[in-house]
């Protein structure tokens, strides 16, 4: 990595009541002393950044030449107590998108260059400020779409995945040493039964992988949001329900049976829980060739769906589409909404029950989309049926990259080879090649077993000024 200052407009371009624009690197405070005026130089004071203490914030003027560009307060950090470890100036202006473009002009005439996406955050952890998993934990934070993800993206910041990631790593790397140093020296280090040793140390290794790669999709769920499938007989009120939770007339919504014949999605978000939810084509057998694909389409998706939302007209009997949306239900997680509940009642929910004796991972809610009942009970029973007892934000690590998950799951393998290994009996100096591919995948998940091409690929997504 160059030494150049870099900068870049750090908040949004456009009209607002505050302007960011930050600098870092040798020469901010070089840079910032050529385009500032200070109110102790207005009073015949000396100033100048390089004498001032890191974390204070000082009041005066943007100046290009004599002309004043605008009033600004600006901070002061120091290598290497700042957000990239350099020296870094912020100035704080008005929030207009003339006044930060000549700012930003005058900054990079007196001798920075504009920052590239995300390369603040990128000499932080070149810097070694933050490893690779809190730096990509950064970006999650800024792009949460819900109170949970929010909170996982926090202790990823904090560190809850890179302390577990550093834990397993020394664990690792100490059975290594141990190798190496009985092979050198193997008449002080005794070896025998250590094969055994190493397998209750390789059990406890496997099984917080298998912990932490069994909460990806949750992770993945917390940061993406929940694929949701409505599905259900045509006219049991799927687009009803759609518009219900979006408050709008997004979908068409008729007395025809067959109205909806393609796919339609909506990001939503229900008591701090993000869904991407899909409103597909009645299931029935048809005829009509436009109708047919769009059902196809609705068991495709289906399919792939972490939840399926399948909505009972109940104020008709059940059947033989009914008997094809179970088939698609099975290995689901899904919620029955028992749509009408103001009508006279055909389907009662001891008849689904019954039809359901074979599954479990499912919820039962009677509503009405006409009246507007059942609509919170289903936000509740939602966030509870994903996350009670299954994510703990105090006391757990989630894993959202998918990036994580492959280098976990290599990992993993490689402990598999190592305790195969020792159960074929194999000698010692075999279990260190796959202990070191095993310590080298997880090295990749916090930034010390990766390549540039990665590094600049995952800072590539970040937004300017970050």
């Amino acid at each position: 990595m160059g030494t150049d200052t870099i900068a870049a407009i750090a908040t949004a371009f456009s009209e607002s009541g505050i302007g960011i624009i930050r600098i870092s690197g040798d020469d901010a405070f070089q840079i910032a002393d050529k385009i500032f005026l200070s109110k102790k130089e207005k009073a015949g004071e000396l100033f100048s950044f390089e004498n001032e203490k890191t974390y204070t914030m000082h009041y005066g003027y943007i100046i290009d030449g004599r002309s004043v560009i605008d009033e600004v307060l600006v901070s002061v950090m120091r290598a290497p107590g700042s957000y990239t470890a350099e020296n870094v100036v912020e100035i704080n202006c008005h929030g207009g998108i003339l006044i930060l473009q000549k700012i930003m002009e005058l900054v990079i005439k007196n001798g920075a260059r504009v920052a590239e996406p995300g390369e603040f955050t990128k000499r932080a952890f070149l810097n070694g400020r933050i490893d690779l998993s809190e730096a990509e934990a950064v970006m999650d934070l800024i792009q949460s779409k819900n109170e949970f993800a929010l909170q996982a993206s926090v202790n990823q910041l904090k560190g809850s995945v890179s302390s577990v990631i550093k834990k397993l790593r020394s664990e690792i790397i100490y059975e290594m040493a141990f190798i190496e140093s009985a092979l050198d020296d193997p008449e002080n280090y005794n070896t025998d039964g250590y094969g055994e040793r190493l397998s209750v140390v390789l059990d406890g290794i496997d099984k917080k992988l298998e912990e932490l790669i069994g909460h990806a999709n949750d992770g993945r769920m917390l940061k993406e949001g929940i694929r949701t499938v409505i599905v259900g007989k045509p006219n049991a009120g799927k687009s009803s329900f759609l518009n219900e939770l979006l408050e709008e007339e997004k979908a068409i919504v008729t007395d025809v049976a067959g109205t909806t014949r393609d796919i339609l999605e909506e990001d939503i978000r229900l008591g701090g829980v993000s869904l991407h939810i899909i409103d597909t084509a009645g299931i029935r057998k048809t005829e009509d060739k436009v109708e047919k694909i769009g059902v196809d389409k609705a068991r495709k998706y289906a399919a792939e769906a972490d939840l399926i939302i399948y909505i009972v007209d109940s104020s008709v009997d059940l059947d033989e589409s009914d008997e094809e949306i179970l088939e698609i239900l099975k290995d689901k997680r899904f919620i029955v909404l028992l749509n009408k509940s103001d009508l006279k009642t055909a389907v009662t929910e001891e008849k689904i029950k019954q039809k359901l004796k074979s599954f479990s991972d499912y919820e039962m809610i009677r509503i009405s989309i006409l009246q507007h009942q059942g609509i919170k009970e289903f936000e509740e029973t939602l966030k509870q049926m994903f996350f009670k007892g299954k994510v703990s934000f105090n006391h757990e690590v989630i894993i959202t990259s998918m990036r994580h998950k492959e280098a976990l799951l290599q990992a993993r393998e490689s402990v598999s080879m190592v305790k195969q290994s020792i159960g074929s009996g194999m000698s010692e100096d075999f279990y260190s090649v796959d202990l070191m591919n095993a310590y080298a995948a997880l090295g990749r998940i916090i930034g010390e077993e990766v390549g540039d091409d990665l590094v600049n690929e995952i800072f590539e997504k970040f937004c300017m000024g970050k």
